[in-house]
């Protein structure tokens, strides 16, 4: 049955590919379902037994090897959609996601574009170009030098000449791309030369752009970004912060929201500037102004998301707002049909990123089967995953497993309950960070809501890391008392947080989804 919502739209469509893998294609092919669409996946031959693939209506093979043969395919992906009857494609995150070219591609094969138009995700994407608008805009930006910097030896002295206006310590970035690559930070001029052709040469071999820029390095700052929600119609809102200062490396660990300590004077201003930041490049969609707060309570734009976050749970918990359905309602041309003032905060929501990684071992990726995988449960968690017990981990793509979230009527409940469920998660047969992330949530840094980006990179590991198991031992165990019966379902230990058992107010409910 279509959505009620279709019926009347300027656009409607009613089968959806998803051009991805992993997590967001089972989110996305979920939400989908709900909406009474036809989802289809798309794989390549090593994931042809992946999750998202078994719960798609249909699903096309990518033909070739790697990712530029296939998920990077746009013409291969477009062909996909024509083959199968699509109307419409969704790019989830990462991939192509932030891709102006394949945008157009879409858009220009006549189908339907479920993101923002191509000219804000070029604007956006090159750092640079969006710094220039936000100053034009009147939205605040970090002290540095709007030149572009190409690769190479001839261009020192352009960089030399920035860093001096900028002053020590600086942050070398990429125009283009983001996650945390091409970035470096540099505390003195003796450094400047390495640091620059080490971001240059990461940018160029990630982005196929190795130009970078100059920005002040803001000490014990915090990173909080803002969702925001745009129609073709002219309504622009925004759904509040998330905050997602525990990072490693400029890559996100811990979000949750509402950021702790930030006022609503503060909360206010960030998210009218945001909705500024939207507008001016005339966006569609759901989309991220991420922003640095300095300790003075000052507040800076960073950069902008032109697409779904690997965080947005945290924003539809604690709003009750789907924000996948949201995507889907605008691409067919639909009015939001929300105002700002209709956007309320309900409780507080944290997620941990779940990883096959080792901890112990510089985060190094670990590969192997999932011999045993047991997702938590419960009155305000949710799992958002894209395996399942005997999948393979392989190093062709991202280790991320699962976002483990928790929500609760206040902080100190949403650190409880999401620690209860990361001791109850259980994973085997590859390292994971759950006991990394156990360690983090409850540090007193973090439960005092005083982190900042530079929190886990200054921490000593051994703090974090702790005794890593016996996996071999683990696995055999868990193995013996699945034959034994060991294994099946009994009544549950009483949670000693499950004093919120029932809460009304919890927007998971709402929601209603069984995530995989």
């Amino acid at each position: 049955m279509s959505p009620r919502w279709m019926t009347d739209s300027p656009r409607p469509f009613l089968k959806v590919l998803v051009a991805n893998r992993g997590e967001i294609a089972v989110r996305v092919l979920q939400a989908a379902r709900e909406a009474g669409l036809t989802g289809v996946a798309v794989y390549s031959h090593t994931d042809s037994s992946s999750l998202h693939v078994e719960m798609a209506e249909e699903s096309v093979l990518l033909e070739g090897q790697g990712l530029e043969e296939t998920y990077l395919n746009i013409q291969a992906i477009i062909e996909a959609a024509r083959s199968c009857g699509a109307e419409a494609i969704h790019p989830g995150y990462g991939f192509l996601s932030e891709r102006a070219d394949f945008a157009r591609a879409v858009e220009s094969s006549g189908l339907i574009w479920i993101g923002p138009p191509p000219e804000a995700i070029e604007t956006m994407g090159d750092k640079i170009s969006a710094r220039s608008l936000m100053i034009e805009s009147g939205v605040p930006v970090i002290p540095g030098e709007q030149i572009a910097i190409q690769e190479g030896s001839d261009h020192l002295g352009a960089l030399a000449s920035s860093a001096a206006k900028v002053g020590y310590p600086l942050l070398i970035k990429a125009s283009a791309g983001g996650g945390g690559k091409g970035m470096r930070s540099v505390s003195e001029p003796k450094n400047l030369r390495t640091e620059f052709e080490t971001a240059a040469r990461e940018a160029s071999a990630a982005f196929g752009d190795g130009t970078v820029y100059i920005e002040k390095l803001l000490n014990r700052a915090r990173h909080v970004e803002i969702q925001v929600l745009c129609d073709t119609h002219g309504s622009a809102i925004h759904l509040n912060e998330r905050d997602c200062s525990l990072q490693r490396r400029y890559q996100k660990v811990i979000e949750e929201a509402p950021s702790p300590g930030l006022t609503q004077h503060t909360r206010d201003a960030m998210g009218e500037a945001a909705v500024k930041a939207a507008r001016s490049v005339g966006y569609v969609g759901a989309g991220t102004v991420e922003f640095l707060l300095a300790s003075n309570g000052q507040f800076y734009f960073l950069e902008m998301n032109t697409r779904i976050q690997v965080e947005h749970p945290v924003t539809e918990m604690t709003t009750g707002i789907d924000l996948v359905q949201k995507q889907f309602e605008v691409a067919a041309g639909m009015p939001l049909g929300l105002s700002q003032s209709q956007v309320k905060l309900i409780g507080h929501s944290i997620e941990a990123r779940i990883y096959a990684e080792d901890p112990a071992n510089g985060f190094l990726p670990s590969i192997g089967k999932l011999e045993v995988w047991r997702q938590p449960s419960g009155p305000g968690i949710r799992v958002d995953s894209g395996v399942r017990e005997g999948d393979s981990v392989t190093i062709e793509f991202d280790p991320m497993l699962a976002k483990l979230v928790a929500h609760a009527p206040d902080r100190e409940s949403a650190i409880r309950r999401l620690h209860s469920a990361l001791s109850s998660f259980v994973a085997l047969g590859v390292r994971t960070n759950i006991e990394f992330l156990r360690n983090a949530l409850t540090h007193q840094s973090f439960v005092s809501g005083s982190i900042d980006t530079d929190f886990l990179d200054s921490t000593d590991p051994q703090e974090l890391t702790g005794p890593e198991p016996d996996h071999i031992t683990l696995v055999s165990i868990a193995s013996s008392s699945s034959r034994l019966g060991a294994g099946r379902k009994t009544s549950a230990a009483v949670d000693p947080i499950d004093d919120h058992t029932g809460y009304q107010g919890d927007p998971f409910r709402t929601l209603g989804r069984p995530f995989p």
